[in-house]
């Protein structure tokens, strides 16, 4: 009967994680595992904070994708504006109007 390696376990783990694609499961199951035994978790609920950790993660990825896809420009101020571009219209007339007169 051999020994059960824990090293073995873990590469593993990370292999079928990053096969099913869940980097977070593979970045954070022995760090989660750890505070299970330490807190005495069940199983079940060891599983459920690492699939909640998955979860949350592509949440948190999703957000900033969203964020960056759109590809908005810098935000701008009127101090940056070119008013030669808009000679039919007064400086002092867009000012006035920026300021909500």
């Amino acid at each position: 009967m051999s020994i059960p390696n824990p090293a073995l376990h873990q590469a593993a783990i990370r292999q079928y994680a990053k096969h099913l694609r869940l980097p977070t499961v593979g970045g954070q199951f022995e760090r989660l595992a750890g505070e299970a035994v330490k807190h005495k978790h069940s199983h079940l609920s060891y599983l459920e904070t690492l699939l909640e950790a998955e979860v949350e993660e592509r949440k948190r990825k999703a957000v900033e994708r969203r964020i960056q896809e759109p590809r908005l420009p810098a935000v701008k101020t009127l101090e940056e504006f070119d008013f030669e571009w808009a000679a039919h219209i007064s400086a002092a007339e867009i000012r006035q109007l920026a300021e909500g007169g």
